[in-house]
């Protein structure tokens, strides 16, 4: 095998030296010799000439690279700029193209979407904060277009920073709003495709309004928003990384970047809490069946933890978590919320007693005032009041103050429903907090809390402000409108002052009249309405029908009378099995409970039906001892004499009449001395039960019309009183004689 080293590289071998050779020197000494010999001949080279011009060769070979790196450097910040062109063009020219497209989406499209028959529902949702984009994205490019610089000038890429600078506010207002109900715009779009006619038309719109994009969806627009906003700060890092850092404008374009950088972070999280926020939020209306279906082990295993933490709070046993700033927001926000529905209940009670003021209109009827000066006045302005003043007043009653207030009940929802969830997502909190690790669902719940947390603290301050700011003008409103009132109805008694009777009183003796006359009045309307209630709440002493003595003795046979009952009023189902009843009925009770055991509803007997019926509206019968009297249209003694009736229940029949020259009946003649004139009374109250019966007060003179009904019964009789005419039991009448009379005979 050859060696490494090749033969004409290897040294000569030495030849031996003769017997009487010298001694070599050492290598240290052999050393030397070679550096004196390099030395002389590096002395003798440079001064010879052809040395001298191949180093001026080699001098020349090594200056030209470096001539070369200073190029290449400066091609390379050419390439830079070149780039940083292109990315700061590229940044414009799509920021005008995005301009267009959003403007193209919200006029054409949406102006022809509107035209659409039937209308598209919701279809302003679909473009909501989408106006504030365009108006943000357009003052950036007229920032730009005031300088009146193109992307080539050294100074446009500083107005791009100092523009985007000034309208960093402006679009993270517009843009977090957009990307928060950006939700709402693909499920609307969703439920327009669900419909394949509908979804047909609007494809058509869109693709006749701009035919050069050729787009074939509403979203394909309304997501450049989303899209854009996270593009700003790719563009802007882009133009920073091909710009040199001696640039003039480096550190701004730096500051820039990193705007933008944040401003899409905050967008993000203001999304994340809207999103926390509509999950919690929201008001589920469950049956009990929807509630069962949704318990598992993990839903009891957390309620019980929760109420396990809750009952420790309450005792003491555990500490609770305080938040001195969020309880005093959680405070004022329940404040205020009891004022609202308390001014909301007490507004709709105001103007629903003005409904049943206006619904009220004796001005109507002929009330025959004709000579009485005083009451013409007061029906002119009263007519006046209910047709032109109160309703414009209970008009914009309704729109300025009813409407707002109701509108802001339904506001209140959302954070009471937050404050709630924030409550159990707090329990869940403090169970997991002293853990050293937490596990993947746990830093779930644990963020959730922060969320919820920081979103109150952020947002309730601003809705309690502005909750309060509307109370207030809401109750300023009201206020207004009284005083515009009492204007209206000052102007309108200004033309009848000299027409009323305390129309020339001082100020202060008409002021003492109308206190005077109110309280009279206030304590003549307590009176009546004192009266009616005594005359509603009077127990049932009135006799039983003939019907109501047949169910009386049906259920005394079946039930003992020691479970009759009576009811006190009106009683109409609400529930299965139970019983719509009228007043005055009698029922057999079965039961003091139902079958869950309430006391409330009594199971009983009406006779037939069985059901339930509340127990307030019993009371137990005591049957009246009087007998009632005999049937009036039982016909008296000259009845059976063969005579007419001597009462007034015979309408439409005359007696014969007699003259001194016609001989009388021999009993007529012996009675006409002596036979009284008869008259019909109610003996009992009796309370109409349908449109067919009519009501009868004790006392009052009644005329029968037929002592029987349309089927002949004389259980029932035809009556005429007050003017009107209905059926009442023949046995609550009674005949009463009334006078004697003379020697004259009966006529």
């Amino acid at each position: 095998m050859e060696s490494p080293v090749s033969a004409e590289s290897a040294p000569p071998t030495p030849t031996p030296a003769p017997r009487n050779h010298t001694p070599s020197p050492s290598p240290r000494a052999e050393a030397q010799e070679l550096r004196m010999e390099e030395k002389e001949r590096t002395a003798n080279t440079e001064e010879d000439p052809i040395y001298l011009s191949l180093l001026s060769k080699v001098s020349v070979l090594v200056d030209e690279p470096a001539e070369d790196a200073s190029e290449r450097a400066e091609e390379r910040a050419e390439r830079e700029a070149q780039r940083q062109l292109l990315a700061t063009e590229e940044l414009v020219y799509t920021e005008r193209n995005y301009l267009r497209l959003l403007q193209v989406c919200t006029c054409t499209i949406r102006s022809n979407l509107q035209n659409l028959q039937p209308q598209l529902p919701n279809l302003d949702s679909m473009f909501l904060y989408i106006e504030e984009v365009i108006d943000v994205s357009g003052r950036l490019l007229s920032l730009l277009d005031q300088k009146q610089l193109t992307p080539h000038d050294p100074l446009f890429l500083e107005t791009l920073c100092d523009a985007f600078l000034s309208l960093s506010t402006d679009m993270e207002s517009a843009y977090k709003e957009y990307l928060a109900n950006y939700n709402t715009v693909t499920a609307l779009e969703n439920s327009y495709k669900q419909k394949d006619a509908l979804w047909t038309e609007i494809v058509k719109v869109i693709k006749s309004s701009e035919p050069e994009v050729n787009a074939t969806s509403l979203s394909f627009f309304l997501v450049m928003p989303v899209q854009r906003i996270a593009r700003y700060p790719l563009l802007l890092q882009t133009i920073m990384k091909h710009t040199e850092p001696g640039h003039p404008a480096y550190s701004l374009l730096e500051q820039t970047a990193h705007t933008a950088i944040a401003l899409n972070c905050r967008i993000n999280e203001y999304k994340r809490f809207r999103e926390v926020a509509d999950k919690y939020k929201k008001t589920e209306t469950l049956t009990i069946r929807d509630k069962m279906n949704r318990l598992n082990s993990h839903s009891i295993a957390k309620k019980t933890a929760r109420l396990s933490q809750f009952i420790k709070h309450e005792t003491g046993i555990a500490p609770k978590l305080v938040d001195e700033e969020f309880d005093a927001l959680e405070g004022f926000f329940y404040l205020l919320e009891n004022g609202i529905t308390v001014l909301h209940e007490n507004v709709e009670t105001y103007l629903d007693h003005l409904q049943r003021f206006l619904s009220c209109r004796p001005e109507e009827f002929d009330l025959d005032m004709d000579g009485e000066k005083p009451a013409i006045c007061y029906k002119e302005i009263i007519t006046a009041l209910r047709q032109w003043i109160l309703p414009t007043f209970e008009k914009r009653m309704r729109t300025l103050v009813h409407k707002p207030i109701c509108s802001l009940r339904e506001l209140l929802a959302g954070p009471r429903n937050l404050i709630s969830k924030r409550l159990d997502k707090l329990l869940d909190y403090e169970l997991i907090e002293e853990k050293p690790s937490l596990s993947y669902d746990e830093q779930a719940v644990a963020n959730t809390y922060k969320t919820i947390n920081t979103l109150l603290l952020n947002e309730l301050p601003q809705f309690n402000g502005l909750a309060l700011t509307l109370l207030w003008g809401m109750l300023g409103a009201f206020s207004c409108l009284h005083k515009d009132l009492a204007k209206d109805m000052e102007q309108l008694f200004q033309g009848f002052t000299q027409q009323l009777p305390h129309g020339s009183l001082e100020p202060n003796a008409f002021w003492e009249w109308a206190e005077c006359s109110l309280l009279e009045g206030a304590r003549r309307l307590e009176s009546l309405c004192w009266n009616v209630k005594d005359q509603l709440n009077a127990p049932i002493v009135q006799p039983l029908s003939p019907g109501s003595q047949k169910r009386l003795k049906v259920l005394t046979d079946k039930h003992g009378s020691g479970k009759i009952y009576q009811l006190m009023g009106h009683v109409v189902g609400t529930r299965d099995l139970d019983l719509s009843l009228n007043r005055g009925e009698l029922v057999a009770i079965i039961s003091e409970m139902d079958t869950r055991g309430d006391k409330r509803r009594w199971l009983v007997d009406a006779g037939g039906p069985r059901g339930y019926v509340p127990s307030s509206k019993l009371v137990r019968y005591h049957q009246v001892t009087m007998d009632p009297p005999p049937s009036p249209h039982l016909i008296t003694t000259m009845d059976h004499a063969g005579g007419v009736r001597r009462h007034s229940c015979t309408p439409g029949v005359r007696p014969p009449s007699y003259t001194p020259d016609t001989p009388q009946p021999r009993l007529l003649r012996s009675m006409s001395m002596t036979v009284p004139c008869l008259q019909v009374l109610a003996g009992y109250d009796f309370m109409a039960r349908s449109s067919h019966e009519v009501s009868l007060r004790a006392g009052e003179p009644i005329r029968v019309l037929e002592p029987h009904d349309k089927k002949g019964s004389c259980d029932w009789s035809l009556v005429e009183v007050r003017g009107q005419r209905g059926y009442v039991p023949s046995n609550y009448l009674t005949v009463m004689p009334t006078s004697t009379t003379p020697t004259a005979p009966y006529r």
